[in-house]
């Protein structure tokens, strides 16, 4: 089992390493182009694969004979059709809002 201090000196380095590559060029941004930067990234990218993950969790389920399967198929293309539909989503609440 790992220790407490051996776990500080795993992940401390390697979040501040992984930190430094992803924000690297942050340093030379607006807070505003920062937001939109990770806005962009959240709906473009992060959604759309726990989207497809939610689905292939979900045929897994189906496939093993789950009893709860159905709803899980059910909750998975709920989570797909907001994970794909989310950029037109967030451009449909910003017209409404400017």
């Amino acid at each position: 089992m790992l220790s407490l201090r051996r776990f500080q000196k795993l992940v401390l380095p390697i979040s501040i390493m992984t930190l430094s590559i992803f924000l690297s060029s942050s340093g030379y941004c607006t807070v505003e182009s920062s937001l939109g930067a990770i806005q962009s990234k959240l709906i473009s990218t992060i959604l759309p694969m726990a989207a497809i993950l939610g689905l292939v969790i979900a045929a897994l389920s189906f496939v093993a004979g789950s009893q709860n399967a159905r709803s899980h198929l059910i909750l998975a293309i709920f989570g797909a059709l907001i994970g794909f539909g989310a950029p037109s989503i967030v451009e449909f609440l910003r017209g409404l809002v400017n």
